[in-house]
């Protein structure tokens, strides 16, 4: 069964070396004419500022029309009438911390929005009445939260249609590994124990009136079951392995079946979506990737009816499939009223007649229409960043090619503008999970650096979700030192072997697993790249491990232990040794720019302290960022343009790219704020793992 916890970075991605094989590479839109001289220059507060309005939403009644824009320094949530000018628009919320997401209740009446403390991921629930009257010096309503218990993070289960002033949550106050189900008043904030979870429940599913139907608990040794419940206890109704997959998507309109995507069996590689009847255990296949490429992507429901009314599945590019009439009329409408471009509807009324729409491509962020389908018509409501130049943008190219053991692995290309295409300098960015995937699409790390004159190679190496089991498998246990790793390397190979590369100037960046791999890549293969950028990424597999938040436990036994390796087993632990770039960093010869969230849940930063300890006692060139107020990745833009000041220098050090010089005073500030001075870095505290020290400084 999937899960959130499986993607290490959930804020934060060739032709065979003997010859064999050869690279596949799509061919980029048709107005992508290559330019004389390079593209100019562009400032990177277009990249990593925040952007001026964003994540819009309507409430299910169309009344209202909210969205995140910047208000007394951090990104919060604004609304205004929905056919009101932004200029009627004001603030509902006034956090100091950046909003990562919110909704709106059933009823429309609150705003809900999830909230953590300085990255430490211990998210609560907060609600807002829209239409409350400004309070204090902040002249916001006044805010909510909803699950007020220290260090305990809040799961939100379900959002029923026929309780709209309720709210089922999971807390994990009782045992931090697992958490117990409540209901939430939300105008009272009242809340009630549903059930007690005793029986080390992983995760529950609830039914579309909010009822508790289902259950998942991994199996020892890893895999799990789906559980019915009943009033006899749970019931078991289907059966996983650690390779396979059950995903629980949505009940359907008849409340007995429950709408899945899997791909449990033998002779099945791409999920599918199926129909599983709760009473029975009885499957019914519903459909499958029409172009029998990829996994089941997703699936669209009515926010009254449940009918499902469309599909999508994403390969190169998305594909969206509608599944009534209706709905096959409406997505016609759309393409015929919306230019050109990937279309995401990201928010709709019940009635469906209105919808928020958003137009979107590689050198677009997005530019988000309100769809009226009485008249058929629709009208821009904003431009997530209508100040970036999209023309100087530079084209992502969705390739393939074949790693040394045949494999045919994806990945995403992007050349600078303007340049040649050949003897480039080059970014290897690698994106995390590793259980995840980069898209085609607007990227704003690829474009910052296309724009610094780098081409930028995104891999899905094996592991990476999307194309079946078979693919992601293929990463079990080979992190490192195995095929995950030589799927980064060969793809670099491939740069140099079709001329795109300067075998000279080949840098490696990424976040999380993409850290990792960074590390990986610099110790393992020392003599291709000139230099490496890991972003909260481990630097041992012991310590990453041995130090997971509580609720992740009930759910290593099925990933990371099946996947990676058991430090409690002596063999396996002694393997992730073997693995750790920690504990072979003599071979490291190119600097190092490491970075990380002092707040990090998931990747603690003593993995970051322990290689710059370790580096600088060996006299090997190392710099170090580290955010006091973040967590897994870089949230608040004082942060990330930090981060981008330090970035385009030191690749521009070590691989000759191009550099903004200007820094204005609050960057500046920020980038002196979390630079750290290696020599004062010390190990203390240690964390398990082998001698090896965790660290303060």
């Amino acid at each position: 069964m999937r899960k959130t916890m499986l993607g290490l970075l959930a804020p934060a991605c060739l032709a065979a070396l003997t010859g064999a094989g050869g690279c596949s590479r799509k061919a980029p839109p048709a107005d992508t004419t290559v330019a004389e001289s390079p593209a100019p220059l562009i400032d990177r507060e277009l990249f990593f500022g925040d952007p001026e309005v964003s994540g819009a939403q309507l409430s299910p009644d169309g009344r209202w029309l909210s969205f995140l824009k910047p208000h007394n320094g951090a990104r919060n949530i604004w609304v205004k009438g929905a056919d009101e000018p932004f200029a009627a628009a004001r603030p509902v919320t006034a956090d100091t911390r950046p909003v990562p997401g919110y909704f709106w209740s059933r009823d429309g009446r609150y705003v809900l929005y999830v909230q953590d403390r300085d990255g430490d991921e211990n998210f609560h629930v907060w609600a807002v009445d829209p239409a409350g009257q400004p309070q204090g010096e902040a002249a916001v309503p006044l805010a909510r939260d909803l699950t007020p218990v220290a260090g305990v993070r809040a799961q939100i289960l379900a959002v029923p249609r026929r309780q709209p002033d309720v709210l089922m949550v999971g807390l994990n106050a009782r045992d931090p590994r697992f958490h117990d189900i409540y209901r939430v008043d939300i105008a009272t904030g009242q809340r009630t124990l549903v059930r007690e979870n005793t029986e080390e429940v992983g995760s529950w599913i609830l039914d579309n009136d909010g009822q508790l139907r289902l259950a998942w608990k991994e199996k020892p040794g890893g895999g799990g079951d789906l559980f019915r419940v009943g009033l006899q206890g749970l019931e078991p109704i289907a059966s996983a392995t650690f390779e396979e997959d059950i995903t629980p998507l949505q009940f359907h309109a008849d409340g007995r079946q429950c709408y899945v995507s899997t791909n449990v069996g033998a002779d099945v590689d791409l999920a599918r979506l199926m129909l599983l009847d709760v009473e029975t255990g009885t499957w019914t296949f519903v459909e499958q990737d029409p172009e029998n490429e990829v996994d089941f992507g997703g699936a669209v429901f009515h926010p009254v009816t449940d009918e499902m009314i469309a599909t999508s599945y994403t390969g190169d590019r998305d594909r969206v499939y509608p599944k009534t009439p209706q709905a096959q009329q409406l997505w016609d409408a759309l393409r015929k009223a919306l230019p050109e471009g990937e279309l995401a509807v990201t928010s709709m009324t019940d009635d469906l007649s209105r919808l928020l729409v958003a137009v979107h491509s590689d050198v677009d962020p997005g530019s988000v229409y309100l769809y009226d389908a009485t008249p058929g018509t629709a009208t821009l409501v904003y431009k997530a960043r209508p100040d970036l130049p999209s023309e100087h943008l530079a084209h992502m190219s969705p390739v393939t090619y074949t790693a040394r053991d045949g494999m045919r692995i994806h990945g995403y290309l992007t050349l600078p503008r303007g340049a040649s295409g050949k003897n480039l300098p080059v970014v290897m960015y690698i994106h995390g999970g590793p259980w995840a995937r980069d898209h085609w699409g607007y990227e704003p790390y690829a474009q910052f650096l296309a724009n610094r004159g780098y081409a930028v190679l995104q891999v899905n190496y094996r592991a990476s979700t999307g194309y079946g089991k078979t693919y992601l498998n293929a990463g079990n246990r080979e992190w490192g030192t195995g095929a995950m790793q030589h799927d980064v390397t060969d793809a670099a190979q491939w740069l140099i072997d079709q001329g795109i590369a300067d075998p000279k100037r080949i840098g490696i960046f990424g976040g999380s697993y993409g850290g990792y791999a960074t590390l990986a890549g610099v110790t393992w293969t020392p003599d291709l790249y000139a230099c490496g950028i890991p972003y909260v990424g481990p630097s041992n597999l012991v310590t990453l491990i041995e130090s997971f938040p509580e609720y992740w436990k009930p759910f290593l036994e099925g990933s990371f232990y099946r996947r990676v390796g058991n430090p409690a087993i002596e063999a396996e632990r002694q393997d992730l040794i073997d693995r750790s770039p920690l504990h072979h960093c003599d071979a490291i010869k190119v600097p190092l720019l490491v970075v990380h969230g002092a707040n990090d849940p998931r990747v603690k930063q003593h993995e970051s302290d322990q290689i710059v300890v370790a580096l600088r006692q060996k006299q090997k060139p190392v710099e170090y960022l580290v955010a006091a107020d973040e967590g897994h990745g870089f949230r608040a833009p004082g942060n990330r343009l930090a981060l981008a000041v330090a970035m385009e220098k030191f690749l521009a050090k070590h691989l000759g790219g191009r550099v903004q010089e200007t820094v204005s005073e609050p960057t500046a500030a920020a980038l002196a704020a979390i630079t750290v001075d290696v020599s004062q870095v010390s190990l203390d505290n240690a964390p398990a793992g082998d001698g090896a020290a965790g660290a303060s400084h």
